[in-house]
């Protein structure tokens, strides 16, 4: 299971569109080069970015490169963050920069020179962000997942088919050549009937309460949690200053939804788009331990079997022939089981297949890519031609709920049924009361 990866011919790389690997964005600098060659600045998409934390520095630091853009505004109510952001847009476009810095985002969606804001923030802020961007007529770009909650998800498409933004989600495999190729595979049936998808990242949470500390000098607390309920100031929720780590948060369920939102969401993603559920969704999940699951399982309603786990273990699990116990499963890919064989998908150009004949018209030169960058060339050209994104506000939020219909099994401890069609659990008062969250006054959508 260790042997190199396949390679793509550029004939298939061209029919698949540009795509590549490579992991998280790149850290801001201090001082990005300046951008020779430049448009005009009437032809430059004037940016705004709200959230400067280690995702946004990234995406700011590639933007800042991009000469069809001119950042013109970040937002971060930590006072360090919106300073070290502001002065990294001077280093890059020098004298005449003009890049104001907002404390409140709703400054900087006021703001007639900005076309089109990047969201980087916290999952609490992505739709009341995205929705109050939306109104205020800009595009959007905003990390994954798209919401925390599942009505927040279709909130979300609802108001972006409505003011017709566009909007494109941060699952840059969407654009990734790998898995634009492993999932055309299996859309075209070289697996035959899919049985299983194996993909990694168990785990949700649980409530917590850690002790107030004193808030650090200029930041916006109250703004901080936004729509969030009130919790104390701790080090542990917000990294001051400089971050860390991306999502600090992610394990207070005010904040996030642990694993399933902040990683497997990225492989919930690969798996709707091979399965061709892109419009809908699956039809039964159950968590670990429940009706004798070993793993939080999903089911599709043409009886695909979705499971969440690190590896496959013969005791517990279907593995399929050809497969490798001691394999682990690609962090954010996929390992799609058909009755043909199966293809095992992965970042930096990792894709396998038993028998190794499924990929053998493939290549053999899958070239390392860029796919955050070419994530927001998409959306760029799709602002300029007004056409759908790789990853739009409907498709975000169907794979951002298969994750929230996990965190909703483990809560719940029981096996729930669902309709992708209307949205709400069978028969389950409770559950379907986790589909949505009061939000604090004054933020609603």
């Amino acid at each position: 299971m260790r042997s190199s990866p396949k390679r793509i011919t550029r004939r298939r790389a061209l029919g698949l569109a540009a795509g590549g690997a490579i992991a998280a964005p790149l850290a801001l600098r201090a001082a990005a080069p300046r951008i020779e060659g430049a448009p005009a600045p009437s032809d430059r998409i004037g940016l705004g970015f709200i959230g400067i934390g280690r995702m946004g520095q990234g995406h700011l630091g590639l933007l800042l490169r991009d000469p069809q853009v001119r950042v013109r505004g970040v937002c971060d109510v930590d006072p360090i963050r919106r300073r070290n952001a502001q002065a990294a847009v001077e280093g890059a476009y020098g004298a005449g920069a003009d890049c104001a810095a907002h404390n409140d985002l709703r400054e900087l969606l006021a703001r007639g020179d900005i076309d089109a804001v990047l969201i980087a923030t916290g999952d609490r802020w992505h739709v009341p962000a995205g929705v109050l961007a939306m109104k205020a007529g800009k595009d959007v770009y905003c990390e994954k997942p798209v919401s925390l909650t599942i009505r927040e998800s279709r909130v979300l498409r609802e108001v972006a088919a409505r003011y017709g933004r566009v909007f494109q989600t941060g699952l840059q495999q969407r654009t990734t050549l790998e898995f634009r190729l492993a999932c055309d595979l299996v859309r075209r049936g070289r697996l035959g009937k899919i049985s299983h998808v194996y993909v990694c990242f168990p785990g949700t949470v649980r409530e917590v309460n850690l002790p107030g500390e004193p808030v650090p000098e200029g930041l916006d607390w109250d703004l901080w949690l936004g729509p969030a309920p009130w919790r104390p100031f701790n080090h542990r929720y917000h990294e001051y200053g400089e971050p860390k780590n991306v999502v600090p948060w992610h394990f207070c369920p005010d904040f996030g939804g642990g694993n399933l939102t902040s990683n497997a969401v990225h492989a919930f993603d690969v798996v709707q788009w091979g399965l061709g559920m892109d419009a809908s969704g699956p039809v039964e999940v159950t968590p670990p331990g429940v009706d004798g699951m070993p793993s939080l399982t999903y089911r599709y309603a043409d009886g695909t079997v979705l499971q969440v786990e690190w590896k496959l273990d013969p005791r517990k699990h279907f593995v399929p022939p050809g497969w490798d116990a001691s394999t682990a499963i690609q962090a954010f890919g996929a390992v799609f089981v058909g009755e043909n064989g199966w293809i095992h998908v992965g970042r930096e150009g990792y894709l396998k297949s038993h028998p190794a004949e499924i990929l053998a018209q493939e290549a053999d030169d899958l070239r390392a890519g860029r796919p955050v960058l070419d994530h927001h060339k998409n959306w760029l050209e799709c602002i300029r031609t007004r056409r759908r994104t790789a990853c739009d506000a409907a498709v975000g939020g169907r794979s951002a709920n298969v994750a929230h219909l996990g965190g909703i099994a483990h809560w719940t401890g029981r096996r729930l049924r669902w309709d992708p069609v209307k949205e709400e659990f069978l028969q389950d008062d409770e559950a379907n009361r986790m589909r949505s969250r009061p939000m604090r006054v004054p933020w609603r959508v």
